[in-house]
């Protein structure tokens, strides 16, 4: 630890978390700002909308980032804010929509047998981004989301809200661990709805339909409707139904594996041997056919605010949402840039639901919040894995095992049947003194307790039964566990005004404790693997486990400590304002499910930054922006190692250095024009040698010769040398807005254009995993919309991907990147099996919506 730190951290199985000397980092990171407007009221409060204002001036946006409500020019941290009408321009309905317009915000999908599809995707900020595999059994993420106060972020991915009725999306980069704790180590995403308003009647409904270029129709309901109860309640109803159409064709193949010389096809017209038994030399699996990734999604919100007196109010929330997707959002450049070759089925039905509570009011002058959610999320998932079983059988013979009961070798191929079951409840209560006293104080408690259900059924039909699972037919591989993920805590921060409204420090510190515990069964049976340290073989317990052989597997790591903020803010003038900020961030360690291997620790992040946020031309011109150097110690990196099971390591150091700013400039009463950029720095500052010592300490020396104590095998060296650049996230990116509104007719019109660049991205930590995999190169991107509006209603065309790029965003391969993405193994893949996740090609779309 740092000689100057009084802070520690304890670890069950004797295992010290060790924070390593600060190592430097800067890392220019920017979102788009928010258009002249207030964000803070509820959109269409009124049955006629007001007429807009001719003005020149850049309006205020609320945020309440600091468990306050503010104008976001007085926050002295890196925000970037989508208002709602921003959103609406936009055409914004997803996270793959309005990821992009944030410079800071990037982010990972699919591998080891993950869906690619709503509601997988790994977030990263300001460069805070190891790469590797994300599943079930990783750690957790460093980007905390939250719909409202209430955290909705699970192991593999959070929430893909549908984003209607929403009042702005607030993103704040850089460590945020004093006021929102474990899940935002790196930062955090804001989802903020609209709420309930007594003061009067309002509704409005949208529908809509697009075109996907080399791909289908698409079509949107909206529906919203606020009804006041009383002149101190209300109640707001909203649902929302969207059909993404597909753009990836699955393409008519077949593939021979070598072992057995069997063949499957996927061909309409394919026509069996031998009744299509297990041992067929042909065998007729799945089906071809195109637009094979559409998504269904439908989902509601009813939320009810209540002001029982001046002083007091409650505010109930339920919402739910269904996405049912097919296929995959990934592209085998060996098909097509949008096309795959898939044999067996492929479809994910996530569901959530979530009831949040709300209670605000006063003790004295004093603010009181309480905050209460209980989320329950269920996927469900069936995903094609013949990926893995032809490459292992390609190299590794894996088809000469694969047999049914009479011996006969049989079609290895696997495929994966899937459950994730998740609950999660938090609880928050904090307290908030007077905005406007000298000494001001937030200070609460954190409680959150999640948990995850885990079942993944690895099947392989007609498989012998003394290959399969006991209990569970076919089956040859079954991960059955529970896992929980505990967190408690105590924060608070204390500001001081040493000149009033001149010169202010901020002093912030959250204790903490977390518990993780994974246990249950997962494995082969005992007739695949005899001498297994898992599976039934490695049984602990004679008792079955939740329809499961045994447990096989009972791990639990406890953590306490504490992070700090410091804050020194000076406002030069009341338009012009720099502040110097000190914070810290962490991730909670684990169990590594490989029972072999030590826990993985909990990582953390040190944030130096000086930022600014100003005003110009009579608050026409507004220019924020911050330099930053964050250290990343011990940073956690999830693997996918033999078998393709997730292996989580710490990976010693990294130094993110960077400059990010966001411009919003109202030219005239009519034009306004925002820029967001984000630069980034982001290396390795020691070896990750690819193995820790027996206490999970990254190994930082491993010369050619040194042996991996996990594996007994001698290394050629450093897996990712001192300077490595971290994957991921470019060194830029960056976006131009242009709105023009005008009159046209009688009606208010706009026309608008969004350019986008992403510069190029590693994507992998590891040099040879980087080498097969390949780079995603640098792209652009342009969305153009126009539209009019007239009284209550309006009508929006949009143009998305105007140029209809292929915009490379992630890469993966279906099981060690070693194996799926071998060079030169079979003529059909001379750069292995990598698939590719590409942007959504040229889409036009119409929208029309109307006010009540």
């Amino acid at each position: 630890m740092h000689a100057n730190r009084s802070k520690y951290i304890k670890k069950t199985q004797r295992v010290r978390l060790v924070r390593l000397p600060l190592a430097a980092a800067i890392c220019l990171a920017v979102a788009a700002p928010a258009y002249a407007q207030d964000a803070a009221p509820p959109a269409s409060t009124t049955a006629m909308p007001p007429a807009k204002t001719k003005t020149t001036t850049l309006g205020v946006v609320t945020v309440t980032a600091q468990k306050r409500t503010e104008n976001l020019q007085k926050v002295p941290i890196s925000i970037n804010v989508l208002a709602a009408d921003q959103l609406e321009a936009l055409q914004v309905q997803n996270f793959n929509d309005y990821v992009k317009y944030l410079p800071s915000v990037t982010f990972q999908q699919g591998g080891g047998g993950i869906a690619t599809g709503p509601g997988f995707a790994t977030i990263y900020m300001r460069g805070v981004a190891s790469g590797g595999n994300t599943n079930h059994s990783g750690s957790q993420p460093s980007v905390g989301v939250y719909l409202d106060d209430q955290p909705v972020t699970t192991i593999q991915g959070p929430l893909d809200i549908h984003m209607y009725d929403i009042a702005r999306i607030e993103v704040l980069a850089g460590p945020q661990g004093t006021l929102y704790g474990a899940s935002a180590e790196a930062g955090a995403l804001r989802i903020i709805t609209n709420k309930p308003d007594p003061s009067g009647f309002a509704a409005n409904y949208t529908v809509g339909t697009d075109q996907v270029d080399h791909g289908g129709i698409g079509d949107t309901f909206e529906g919203m409707l606020n009804l006041p109860i009383s002149s101190n309640a209300a109640v707001r109803l909203v649902g929302w139904h969207e059909h993404d159409a597909g753009y990836i064709d699955n393409v008519a193949g077949t593939r021979t594996f070598p072992v057995s010389g069997i063949t499957i096809s996927n061909e309409p017209g394919c026509v069996p041997s031998d009744n299509n038994s297990p041992s067929s030399s042909l065998q007729c699996v799945g089906h071809a056919r195109n637009d094979y990734n559409d998504v269904n999604t439908n989902g509601a919100r009813a939320a009810l605010k209540v002001d029982l007196n001046d002083d007091w109010s409650i505010s109930p929330t339920l919402m739910g949402q269904q996405t049912i997707s097919h296929g995959t959002f990934a592209s085998d450049p060996s098909v097509g840039s949008l096309a795959v070759t898939h044999f067996y089925p492929e479809r994910v039905d996530d569901r959530w639901w979530q009831g949040a509570l709300t209670v605000q009011g006063k003790i004295g002058n004093w603010d009181l919040t309480y905050a209460y959610a209980h989320l329950k999320r269920n996927q469900e998932e069936q995903t094609d894995y013949n990926d893995y079983s032809f490459w292992y059988d390609t190299l590794l013979q894996y088809g000469a095992y694969i047999h049914d009961n009479s011996g006969n070798l049989i079609n290895p191929s696997e495929y994966i049947t899937d459950r994730d079951h998740y609950t999660n409840s938090s609880h928050e209560l904090r307290i908030a003194s007077p905005s406007d006293d000298r000494l001001r104080l937030v200070a609460g408690a954190f409680w959150q307790k999640q948990k995850h259900d885990i079942m993944q059924d690895y099947q392989i039909n007609g498989l012998g039964s003394d290959l399969s699972v006991p209990g569970w037919p076919n089956t040859i591989w079954l991960t059955k566990q529970m896992r929980y993920d505990h967190d408690e805590s105590v924060f608070g921060e204390l500001s001081y005004d040493f000149i009033p409204d001149v010169l202010t420090g901020t002093v912030g510190e959250r204790y903490f404790r977390t518990r993780n515990n994974l246990y249950g069964f997962y494995g082969f049976s005992s007739g695949f693997s005899p001498d297994s340290s898992y599976g039934q073989a490695g049984c602990i317990s004679p008792d079955p486990f939740e329809g499961a052989p045994c447990m096989d597997f009972n791990k639990q790591v406890k953590e306490s400590g504490s992070l700090s903020k410091y804050n020194l803010t000076w406002n030069i003038t009341p338009t012009k304002m720099l502040y110097l900020t000190r914070s810290e961030g962490f991730r909670p360690g684990g169990v590594n499910r490989a029972g072999d291997l030590p826990p993985y620790q909990a990582d953390f992040l040190t944030n130096l930054e000086l930022g600014w946020k100003t005003s110009w031309l009579d608050n026409r011109l507004s220019f924020n922006g911050a330099v930053f150097r964050e250290t990343w110690n011990h940073f956690q990196f999830n693997i996918l190692g033999p078998n393709g099971l997730t292996i989580i390591e710490n990976a010693n150091s990294a130094r993110i250095d960077g400059f990010e700013s966001q411009l919003n400039w109202q030219a005239t009463y009519n034009l306004n024009l925002s820029a967001g950029v984000a630069l980034y720095d982001a290396k390795l500052t020691a070896n990750y040698c690819g193995f820790t010592d027996a206490a999970g300490t990254p190994v930082t020396y491993c010369p050619a010769g040194t042996i991996n104590p996990q594996t007994g095998e001698a290394v050629t060296g450093p897996q990712a040398p001192t300077g490595t650049q971290l994957p991921i996230t470019p060194r830029f990116k960056g976006n131009l807005i242009a709105r023009y509104s005008f009159n046209l007719g009688g009606y208010d019109a706009f026309v608008q254009g969004a350019f986008v660049h992403v510069g190029e991205r590693t994507t992998d930590l590891r040099l040879v995993e980087r080498n097969l995999l390949g780079d995603l190169p640098a792209y652009n991107s342009v969305d153009l919309s126009a539209g009019i509006q007239k009284n209550s209603w309006s009508v929006n065309v949009y143009l998305d991907n105007a140029f209809d790029k292929r915009a490379a965003q992630y890469k993966f391969t279906e099981c060690g990147v070693t194996i799926c993405g071998a060079h030169d193994v079979v003529p059909q893949y001379p750069d292995g099996q990598v698939y590719t996740g590409f942007s959504q090609p040229r889409t036009i779309g119409i929208r029309f919506k109307q006010d009540f």
